[in-house]
């Protein structure tokens, strides 16, 4: 199955991200289910937020994957949307 992950970041965080945007990606490399992932960027083209797909044989695996995100681990985001996406185009 495929799920959307769609986070926002805290007000000013832009420090936070870059400081573990290394792991984040490490984390996305090891895991083996991200299929697209992606900054939300402002007007300014300032990382603002993250698109992340996986390809997971449950819901209960994108939370655990979505918890062990560095990103997440630091205390990045503000909110966290995490639903079942279906592809149709792409």
């Amino acid at each position: 199955m495929r799920v959307a992950l769609i986070c926002t970041d805290k007000p000013d965080s832009l420090p936070v991200r870059l400081e573990n945007r290394s792991a984040h990606l490490a984390h996305i490399e090891a895991s083996g289910v991200v299929e697209m992932a992606g900054p939300f960027l402002n007007e300014t083209g300032q990382m603002t937020g993250s698109l992340v797909i996986l390809n997971v044989d449950s819901m209960a695996q994108a939370q655990a994957w979505a918890a062990a995100d560095p990103y997440a681990l630091a205390g990045l985001f503000s909110a966290v949307t995490i639903t079942e996406w279906k592809k149709v185009i792409g």
